[in-house]
């Protein structure tokens, strides 16, 4: 039995309490813990095979072995998590080679293609920019011990890919001519997809548990407010558009377009004319996943195979 009921448990983590052990965990700290955990997991393992297939576009030997290192710090920022995993009962084994490619809980932008060196460095900007909101917030906040020390590594390297791609992303936009174009397309599919990566609007919010259980700090229109503080100015200053504006009455961002809406993975295109959708829309084409998810995962799988076959 824990020492706590859930409800001492909430509020001893709200007054300060860092959780070390699962024998110190309600059963609903657990389980919200383990959802966390996997989501970050997943997302960090399932974008290394997405960064490498964008990566073989690297402009240069230098920018590709960049490339590579970025991917090597996503694979054990995986590891890391996955292993804080198996502290909670949970295996690796079975989370990483178990599961079908749809029931990986990486955010849907990871199962579209990156296919060009601007989609990556686009990736570096946004994508790591949404990790490093969120892993921040948690690192700051989490009522999970060896979480909280094990994002101290995770915080400094996410940050290093950020850098490479605002660095990038400024030199495109600096180049002109087809450089530009390719990442002006870049952040027309891949901010929308970044917005939407944080999830229900609060009022819409399912669960509560990480909130309730000290496992974050910031709700989801939170983190996506913060998101868009560092992301809409850094596009603007390179004067890329970006469907989004600072209203200064409300002293927030807000989008120029509907929101949530629907997109088209063939094109790489959001449909903001069809207005509007509902959010049970969105949980479908989520559960669908993308159109790259099972090539990923296999991907993963297929290495463990190989390494195996080099080894006997």
């Amino acid at each position: 039995m824990p020492p706590f009921t859930d409800a001492e448990l909430k509020e001893k983590v709200h007054d300060g309490y860092i959780v070390e052990t699962v024998e110190e965990m309600t059963e609903g700290y657990r389980k919200s813990l383990i959802v966390q955990l996997t989501v970050q997991a997943d997302t960090e393992l399932i974008s290394a095979p997405a960064y490498w297939m964008a990566a073989r576009h690297a402009p240069s030997t230098n920018t590709q072995v960049s490339a590579h290192a970025i991917i090597q710090d996503e694979l054990a920022h995986a590891n890391i998590a996955y292993r804080l995993l198996e502290d909670l009962g949970v295996s690796q084994e079975e989370l990483v080679y178990g599961r079908e490619p749809h029931e990986f809980k990486h955010p849907y932008g990871f199962d579209q293609p990156l296919e060009n060196w601007a989609e990556l460095v686009v990736a570096n900007g946004f994508y790591d920019r949404a990790g490093i909101t969120i892993l921040s917030d948690v690192h700051r906040n989490t009522s999970y011990g060896p979480l909280k020390r094990a994002l101290v590594k995770v915080d400094m390297e996410e940050t290093f890919h950020l850098r490479h791609g605002e660095v990038w992303m400024r030199r495109l936009a600096n180049a002109g001519g087809e450089a530009r174009a390719m990442l002006q397309r870049a952040v027309d599919w891949m901010f929308p997809m970044t917005v939407e990566w944080f999830g229900l609007p609060d009022e819409l919010k399912r669960h509560s548990g990480q909130l309730e259980y000290r496992l974050k700090g910031l709700t989801n229109d939170g983190l996506r407010q913060t998101w868009m503080a560092a992301t809409v100015p850094l596009c603007e200053s390179l004067g890329l558009d970006v469907p989004a504006h600072y209203d200064e009455a409300s002293e927030s961002y807000q989008l120029d377009y509907p929101f949530p809406c629907r997109y088209d993975p063939e094109a790489k295109r959001w449909l903001f004319d069809e207005g509007q959708i509902e959010w049970d829309e969105v949980f479908d084409r989520w559960k669908g996943r993308g159109p790259m998810n099972e090539f990923y995962v296999e991907s993963i799988r297929r290495s463990r195979g190989q390494v195996s076959a080099w080894l006997n």
